[in-house]
């Protein structure tokens, strides 16, 4: 007889359990290493080691708010060249079907699993805020997204990170060229992507906006070069991040940087991510606006 799946109440998961979760999230343990060590807490709730995994993790059906077929937006992939990076990058683009001028460009860039069908549900959202919005996926050399969260894991470790991030340099460069747009650039990262938009920062003087979501800070001796205004998201309870952003903002503060730092309480790390039971739903929507007021204000 099977094991009852695990009934989780994210305000009742031992913090101890979010922490392992974490790690092997980012790939600090395997599949074998998280069900190992999370069978205490499974066997106190009544259930497997399995069964907790799989209830802790994504459920992109269920969570998915704009259909890829809605009739109000225009989405499609498209292709470009990234010399110094892989040589070529694919992206999601999602825009309005109609729209009345010239709209800003965001870049979306995903966590550590690449382009899976939650980011490109955010990217769809955005587009239906009135942006065109595009999501590049840093696991298009090897094959793309893979459809399974555990493969994409494993693939992007295989990653050469120098080529990625000029890969999605070259995503900002191609976002600013495109038909309909304003020529008005921001980005939104989350996780991994959050660190990569404070990267892009630096690298990318046309960025006029970013909101870095629990993401790793900028080399301090870059920050400097950062043009864009930034609002950054933290979750409460997430020390592998916020332990780096006392000496973050120390930078921001002594180069001049326009920014505004929020940490939402009670949160876990990747708290806007509404797949999975980390998610907040009020925290989310409040990070989510004003995400929205950032890029209203800086790139119309």
């Amino acid at each position: 007889m099977s094991q009852p799946a695990a009934r989780i109440d994210a305000n009742e998961i031992d913090p101890d359990l979010w922490c392992l979760f974490d790690q092997y999230v980012h790939g600090d343990i395997d599949r074998r290493g998280f069900l190992d060590r999370a069978a205490r807490f499974a066997a106190a709730s009544g259930t497997t080691a399995t069964a907790l995994l799989a209830a802790l993790s994504p459920d992109f059906a269920r969570a998915q708010k704009v259909a890829p077929g809605d009739a109000r937006l225009k989405t499609e992939f498209v292709e470009f060249a990234s010399p110094a990076g892989y040589g070529k990058v694919r992206a999601y683009v999602a825009r309005p079907a109609q729209a009345a001028g010239p709209l800003p460009v965001v870049l979306v860039v995903h966590e550590n699993r690449g382009l899976n069908p939650h980011i490109e549900d955010v990217t769809r959202r955005l587009a239906l805020e009135n942006f065109i919005a595009v999501a590049p996926d840093a696991l298009f050399p090897l094959g793309g997204y893979p459809g399974d969260e555990d493969k994409a894991r494993e693939l992007f470790a295989k990653l050469d990170q120098t080529k990625t991030r000029e890969d999605f340099v070259a995503a900002a460069t191609y976002t600013r060229t495109l038909a309909g747009g304003n020529g008005k650039l921001g980005a939104v990262g989350f996780c991994y992507g959050g660190g990569m938009v404070n990267l892009l920062a630096t690298r990318v003087p046309e960025l006029r906006a970013g909101a870095p979501f629990y993401g790793a800070p900028a080399e301090a001796d870059q920050v400097s070069r950062i043009k864009a205004e930034l609002v950054l998201v933290f979750a409460d309870n997430d020390e592998r991040i916020n332990a780096a952003w006392p000496a973050y903002e120390a930078v921001l503060k002594a180069a001049g940087i326009k920014y505004e730092a929020f940490k939402y309480p009670g949160t876990q790390h990747g708290f806007n991510n509404d797949t999975t039971p980390r998610f907040d739903a009020t925290a989310a929507q409040q990070a989510w606006g004003r995400m929205l007021a950032l890029f209203n204000r800086t790139l119309r």
